[in-house]
């Protein structure tokens, strides 16, 4: 692999390094953190992944005002489609444009537990090595948390590295009260809020 690869991409940083690089652990802000990693792939330092480590992709029609792309199962991408006007939930598949020339913009979410985790650093590996380049604008990756409380510090240390991969990084709260019922615009938490903001989407009234 070339000197170059980007190791919070390809995951090939030592555990020593790994540790040094995640120090010191911050907690999550409220408003989006700053400026991670790369803005645009880099397919001459990171392979393409395996084909059993890709996500799918379909073509999509319509202007979506942002498509939530869901690194797996349950990361929340039907929860942000219906806070967000306009935005989609892209079923887990990678957006492409069904016109030529268009250029799609996704957004990945994952949990913040260890294999939502892993999911978001293949998707970023995927990107990196170009599958999508000039088709695909990604803004960044969305981590919605998976239980409530302060997640455990080897967690917080994993998402600190695999966020190196990604242009930018917000970190969403556990809402309780979405447990038993549909995700309610009216009392959308301020974090969310703030994803929206930073993104220019406007919250749905419905």
């Amino acid at each position: 692999m070339s000197d170059n690869a980007n190791p919070w991409v390809t995951g090939e940083a030592t555990s020593e390094q790994e540790e040094q690089e995640a120090a010191p652990v911050a907690q999550p802000t409220t408003r989006r953190e700053v400026l991670r990693g790369p803005t645009a792939p880099q397919p001459t330092a990171v392979q393409v992944p395996e084909a059993a480590d890709r996500l799918p992709s379909r073509q999509v029609h319509g202007d979506a005002t942002m498509w939530w792309l869901g690194a797996h199962g349950g990361a929340g991408e039907s929860t942000l489609a219906a806070l967000a006007l306009g935005s989609q939930p892209a079923a887990h598949a990678w957006p492409l444009p069904s016109e030529r020339g268009a250029l799609v913009p996704a957004t990945i979410v994952a949990r913040t537990n260890y294999t939502g985790l892993m999911a978001a650093q293949r998707a970023a590996r995927e990107w990196a090595a170009g599958t999508t380049s000039g088709q695909v604008e990604l803004t960044g990756l969305v981590l919605i948390a998976d239980a409530p409380g302060r997640r455990p510090k080897e967690l917080r240390q994993l998402e600190q590295h695999i966020a190196g991969g990604y242009p930018q990084l917000w970190t969403l709260p556990w809402v309780e009260a979405w447990r038993m019922g549909p995700p309610s615009p009216s009392d959308i938490p301020r974090e969310y809020r703030a994803l929206l903001a930073d993104l220019n989407l406007t919250i749905s009234t419905n």
